[in-house]
């Protein structure tokens, strides 16, 4: 069974499956504690009813430290496993899973909203960002995908499936600070097979002043009211290199050939100068 006292004696594991090392998870522990309480107070039950018994009376659940409730939603957030196989690793049974994802992740939410970490989800909102520090506001947007499980419904197979992965998928649009790779933004879930600009056009992102924004072909032609856009673009075909490496201009009618392709056998080929074409040379033999 999974523990945070277990655990946290390998550094390594639990990186790979909470995304936190032991030092950021201990500082958002205060935040977590705090917000658990609020939400649920000790002198009230799960369901807001004042509670007849003294806190703590009864049987102990297996979360019944913060540290254990915080690592069990990480956990489900990092790795997503099945409820069922999520239950199994924290000693618990399918249904008591489900009800600790749906306590805890409110809490969790709460918790990163008063550090001041979790990202915007208001376009319209998010000129409270800054867009970065030392004078510096660049800022990336790019379109991420997840797998999601294949639609019966052949409408939904079609805006759910993502040329780019060959799958079905949910898509978001996420902004991220150069400075210290932070979050800014995440959008909402949109089929796969939407167009990354469409998204950031119906979020209507507002950028907080002076940011340069980096951006891939995904959002061609979008250009928001911000400082600099940024674009990556296409090497352009044309100057080659010779044996002696000196640079050339190809030819009038010379045709490109893609770089590693060869010749296939009994295709026609251009022979280079001084050399003697095969049946030639067997008439010469």
């Amino acid at each position: 069974m999974v523990t945070y006292s277990t655990l946290s004696t390998q550094a390594g594991p639990f990186l790979a499956m909470t995304g936190l090392t032991l030092a950021e998870f201990r500082e958002l522990l205060p935040a977590f504690e705090v917000a658990y309480e609020r939400a649920y107070p000790p002198d009230r039950t799960a369901q807001g009813r004042p509670r007849q018994r003294w806190p703590g009376a009864g049987r102990h659940s297996v979360l019944a430290r913060a540290e254990d409730k915080l690592l069990f939603v990480l956990v489900y957030l990092k790795t997503y496993p099945l409820q069922v196989v999520l239950g199994q690793l924290f000693g618990l049974g399918t249904s008591q899973a489900n009800y600790w994802l749906q306590h805890l992740l409110p809490v969790l939410r709460a918790a990163l909203d008063e550090l001041g970490v979790a990202p915007e989800r208001d376009g319209a909102r998010l000129t409270r960002r800054p867009a970065g520090t030392g004078g510096s506001g660049v800022v990336i947007i790019d379109g991420t995908e997840r797998r999601r499980q294949r639609p019966k419904n052949a409408e939904k197979q079609a805006r759910h499936y993502s040329g780019k992965k060959k799958t079905h998928t949910d898509k978001n649009v996420v902004l991220t600070r150069a400075a210290d790779d932070r979050v800014l933004f995440l959008s909402r879930s949109y089929p796969g097979a939407t167009n990354d600009k469409r998204i950031a056009d119906e979020e209507r992102l507002r950028y907080p002043p002076g940011t340069t924004l980096y951006k891939d072909a995904g959002f061609q032609g979008y250009e928001p009211a911000v400082q600099q856009t940024c674009q990556a673009k296409k090497k352009a075909a044309g100057r080659r290199v010779d044996r002696r490496g000196e640079a050339r201009e190809p030819h009038a009618g010379e045709v490109a050939r893609p770089r590693g392709a060869r010749h296939r056998r009994g295709e026609a080929q251009p022979h280079r100068q001084g050399s003697v074409p095969e049946q030639e040379a067997r008439t010469v033999r």
